[in-house]
This record gives structure tokens, C-alpha cells and sequence, in this order.
């Protein structure tokens, strides 16, 4: 059985350029070509999703931009202050 030949991966102008191509063409034809990746997953982390109020996250990502932190930096930091500011 004769192997397929790994093909070069074509330039893009766009990520969606690139998405598009791969919606349609193989991976695994252009796995030669691709990069060796090492990385370490932290599986102790969790995360938690709140849904907001559209209003509110709106709002909240203004904030956030004009201190020039993330959002998730800002709701935790508020939450934090809110949490300690309460009494059980």
C-alpha cells in the first residue's frame, strides 16, 4: 500500500482563511508539517460560570477596559470585597 505524502501547509490571511481550509481539507495530511508542542495542563483548577444580566456584563467589561484589567480579574477582586464585607 502505497503512503500518503505529507503536504505543506498554505499561507493564510486570516484565521478564518484557516479555519475554512481545515473545515475541508484532512489534518492528518499536513501533520509533517506542524510544529512539536509541549504543554502542562493544571487539572486542579476549576472554574465557575455565573450567567450576568446583559446590562451588567456590559458594564462591567467598560470597568474593566478603563482599568485596564480583565473582566474576571475585576468580578473576583469585587467579589472578594463583597464576601469579606459579609457576616454569617
Amino acid at each position: 500500500m502505497k503512503k500518503n505524502k505529507a503536504k505543506n501547509i498554505p499561507s493564510f490571511r486570516s484565521l478564518n482563511d484557516l479555519i475554512e481550509f481545515f473545515d475541508s481539507y484532512d489534518l492528518g495530511e499536513y501533520l509533517d508539517d506542524m510544529p512539536e508542542v509541549h504543554f502542562e495542563v493544571d487539572i486542579k483548577r476549576r472554574v465557575h460560570l455565573f450567567a450576568l444580566d446583559e446590562k451588567i456584563a456590559d458594564k462591567l467589561f467598560q470597568i474593566a477596559k478603563h482599568k485596564r484589567i480583565t473582566s474576571e480579574a475585576l468580578i473576583n477582586a469585587w467579589m472578594k470585597e463583597k464576601i469579606q464585607d459579609q457576616t454569617l
